[in-house]
């Protein structure tokens, strides 16, 4: 029995060295409706019960990763990192978006404001080229000048349903007044049209003409044509016939003043027959 009681002195005082909490809270040992109520909470059973959960523990620790609260820290951190990052996306996300719906705006207005004045210039440029006519760049049915446009042409009070129903020298004429109206919403300060007159009549020819002195006062014109519809209209002409085998080139200007070029390049071909023939005279010393 001594023995017992020294080992139990022992073992208490090896629990009161090892568990600080002991000596705090040893008044309220054996006291009831305390944690330490051993009539209520059996020690025995108790000891049960923290076996049992010891043995649940240690499976536990063979699957369980016990270095996971070590990384919940970094894991914490990097979650903070890209929850700012994600906030600077967002809020940049945002900007692009409000850049993006400005330039759709100007955009938008831009194609607007050219619709309206090419639609202008082409009905005015084509109603030069063919009077009594009339044409017009129009959204399609249901939609709007952003989704795209088609060409209109009416004569009189009535308006043709299809291009294919107006002739091919019709047609040539509105490809010519829109490809101009365009050049005129962006104009340049020199053009040059390689017979576009081709295909149509005199009369049409001669309204090129006038359309381009009216439309186009500030651009010059560089035309080849093969009609006298079209030289009417022009402030200076060429004409290039043959005289004798050489080419020659005559000059008009407005008002009937004409000078003649011929002669020049007549010259400059006798100039280079004369300089071949005393290089060959020279040839012929030598040999």
């Amino acid at each position: 029995f001594q023995n017992d009681s020294k080992s139990a002195a022992r073992e208490v005082e090896s629990l009161l060295k090892n568990y600080d909490w002991i000596i705090d809270e040893k008044k309220y040992f054996g006291h009831p409706n305390t944690a330490y109520d051993f009539q209520a909470n059996d020690p025995k059973v108790a000891e049960k019960k923290i076996g049992k959960l010891q043995e649940s523990k240690d499976k536990l620790s063979k699957s369980v990763n016990m270095r996971a609260m070590n990384m919940l820290g970094k894991a914490e951190e990097q979650y903070a990192d890209l929850m700012k990052k994600r906030k600077i996306v967002l809020n940049d996300k945002t900007k692009i978006a409000a850049v993006i719906e400005e330039l759709d705006q100007k955009k938008n207005e831009a194609l607007t404001k050219a619709w309206e004045q090419v639609n202008k210039d082409f009905s005015s440029i084509f109603s030069t080229l063919l009077p009594g006519a009339r044409a017009k760049l129009s959204p399609p049915e249901g939609q709007s000048a952003l989704d795209g446009l088609e060409v209109r042409v009416g004569f009189g009070d009535v308006w043709k349903e299809s291009l294919s129903e107006l002739s091919g020298g019709q047609r040539s004429l509105i490809a010519l007044s829109l490809i101009l109206a365009m050049l005129l919403f962006k104009p340049a300060p020199l053009y040059i049209l390689d017979e576009v007159d081709a295909a149509l009549d005199i009369s049409h020819t001669q309204n090129i003409g006038q359309m381009i002195k009216s439309h186009f006062k500030h651009s010059q014109f560089i035309v080849v044509s093969l009609k006298d519809g079209m030289f009417n209209n022009a402030n200076v002409l060429f004409k290039t016939k043959f005289v004798d085998g050489v080419s020659t080139v005559t000059r008009y200007v407005q008002h009937g003043r004409s000078t003649s070029v011929s002669n020049i390049v007549a010259d400059k071909e006798n100039n280079h027959n004369s300089k071949k023939k005393q290089q060959a005279a020279k040839r012929s010393r030598l040999e």
